[in-house]
């Protein structure tokens, strides 16, 4: 029963993870870029809870309990840091959506960055950046000729 308990600890713990990774990777709205990060920032901290848990052990804090095997303090003190500094990082997350929002009126990052670049190529008075699969001169082709087409009839010209 404890293995399997176990097993499916981890398996949630990197399942949150994925999906949190999936989610900020496969998203073009800041928020869910947002609560993505914070689903797989609670995987990472489940992940390092479970890495000092152990069976039929006993808190480190308990005294008289020094026979038995004991619970790892390390992770357990890993993660309340790491909750802290994840809700830091999520308001401030959310402090600048808020601020992306007012300025440019959207939240999808491709508009956003679009306009930046606009706005940044305004105040420095310079061409905004070009794409890199776009041919430099136009249509890289010669436009196509009429010899060879086909008439009317179907015979050659």
């Amino acid at each position: 029963m404890n293995e399997l308990t176990t097993v499916l600890l981890y398996v949630g713990a990197i399942g949150l993870l994925a999906i949190g990774i999936a989610g900020v990777l496969l998203s073009r709205h800041l928020f869910r870029i947002v609560l993505a990060l914070s689903i797989a920032e609670s995987g990472g901290n489940l992940l390092l809870v479970l890495t000092g848990f152990r069976w039929n052990a006993v808190a480190p804090i308990i005294e008289g309990a020094a026979q038995g095997t004991m619970v790892d303090p390390v992770p357990q003190a890993m993660v309340l840091t790491s909750i802290v500094i994840g809700v830091g990082v999520q308001a401030l997350a959310l402090a600048m959506a808020v601020r992306l929002r007012q300025a440019y009126g959207t939240l999808d990052i491709r508009e956003i960055r679009a306009r930046m670049e606009q706005d940044i190529s305004d105040a420095a008075d310079v061409v905004p950046p070009r794409s890199q699969q776009e041919p430099a001169g136009g249509r890289p082709l010669p436009p196509p000729s009429t010899a060879g087409l086909l008439t009317s009839k179907g015979s050659q010209a």
